[in-house]
């Protein structure tokens, strides 16, 4: 109970609850894109590769990291697409070097930093939630209120494109631009919720609660209502888990979803034996 009471005294506190309930709805909305398409391994190279980011906001200095993961994320991001668009090299092979390239140049930038130490980098890894600052509440939430606009107006365009891209070209749907766009956006997400769980925990957050929702329903928009309730929901208990046991944000809203994600496979697993 000690949480709810300090909500109203801590202002890191009431920072940290609307990291959670915005980065809820946002990776519930694109994480089922994600999913629904087939790119969680881009997803986990565009993660990875903004460490280089990272790295580079942490040498040059007076940079806040956030915005130098962003750049970096970005730029993987639309590389990828137009490299696998292209045919120049394929989509797997382009996401592992951009992932193991971000990552060396992250931990390079890092090493020749004066006076860096591990401490820093740990929250960027594992996630803090608690550290999340005001700028990072207000660019969230302008964030996800784009998204959830863009979400409602465009709705059918993207669903076209995450099942069936051919068939989104036959509907008049301009897959190449709005394939750009997704990755764009996908990155800016990534990047915005690194703060919930880190760069190593943060694909589960994008993953976990689709595959939930989609136990239950096969449905494009009731599966992206659902993993944004999910999500939410999950961050917000793990949030109060981490701070009243005094664990890492990131891991206890990581097992809470695996509870939920058992728990649920059970319940589908014993209806079905009633049919």
């Amino acid at each position: 109970m000690d949480f709810f009471y300090d909500i109203a005294e801590y202002e890191f506190l009431q920072n940290a609850v609307l990291v959670a309930l915005f980065a809820g709805i946002t990776c519930g909305i694109i994480g089922t894109y994600i999913v629904s398409r087939r790119l969680v391994f881009l997803c986990g190279g565009i993660t990875h590769s903004s460490f280089g980011g990272l790295g580079i906001a942490f040498y040059v200095g007076g940079i806040n990291p956030i915005w130098g993961a962003m750049g970096f994320a970005i730029a993987s991001a639309l590389g990828i697409e137009w490299a696998s668009a292209r045919k120049k090299i394929r989509e797997d092979s382009a996401i592992g070097i951009i992932w193991s390239v971000g990552m060396a140049i992250g931990a390079l930038f890092m090493s020749l930093t004066p006076g860096y130490t591990s401490g820093e980098l740990a929250g960027y890894l594992f996630g803090n939630i608690l550290t999340a600052t005001t700028e990072d509440v207000m660019a969230l939430g302008v964030f996800t209120a784009l998204v959830v606009i863009g979400a409602l107006i465009w709705w059918r365009p993207i669903m076209y494109l995450a099942f069936d891209r051919s068939f989104a070209a036959t509907q008049g749907v301009s897959t190449k631009w709005l394939s750009y766009l997704m990755s764009t956006i996908t990155a800016i997400a990534i990047v915005l919720c690194i703060r919930v769980m880190g760069i190593v925990l943060l694909l589960s957050l994008f993953t976990l609660p689709v595959v939930i929702a989609n136990i239950f329903t096969k449905s494009y928009g009731a599966i992206t209502v659902w993993a944004a309730i999910i999500t939410t929901l999950a961050s917000l208990a793990g949030l109060i888990v981490s701070y009243n046991w005094d664990i890492p944000t990131g891991v206890s809203i990581i097992f809470m979803l695996c509870i939920v994600l058992i728990a649920v496979k059970i319940l589908s697993l014993r209806s079905k034996k009633f049919f």
